[in-house]
């Protein structure tokens, strides 16, 4: 039977990419914190502010915001406490509506896959 082996370089608490892409991405300028935040109206400004300020961005600041917001939800997976990622959701809800975007349909969250 084969076993696997890892590369030398990258042992398996070291290999943080998705902390490297949230600290050198080029689609905003994160205020440090933000995503802890308890109040998704907070949360929806503050990525406002940053993709409305930001240069490095690539695409509108509507989708650049959006996307780190789903990119931090998706990264956090089973890790990322219940309440919290509630508040992020509905982050995404304010979100919409800052920018003039029609909000999400009520019972249209994402489903859970088996």
């Amino acid at each position: 039977m084969a076993t696997r082996t890892r590369h030398p370089h990258s042992p398996r608490g070291k290999r943080r990419w998705s902390k490297h892409v949230m600290e050198t991405s080029d689609a905003l300028d994160l205020k440090s914190g933000m995503f802890t935040q308890h109040d998704p109206k907070d949360i929806a400004q503050s990525l406002k502010a940053s993709a409305e300020h930001s240069k490095r961005r690539k695409s509108s600041p509507f989708r650049s915001a959006m996307s780190m917001l789903n990119f931090y939800i998706n990264r956090g997976g089973r890790q990322l406490p219940a309440q919290q990622k509630k508040h992020l959701e509905d982050a995404k809800d304010e979100l919409r509506a800052l920018f003039g975007r029609p909000r999400r349909r009520p019972g249209r969250r994402a489903k859970k896959r088996a």
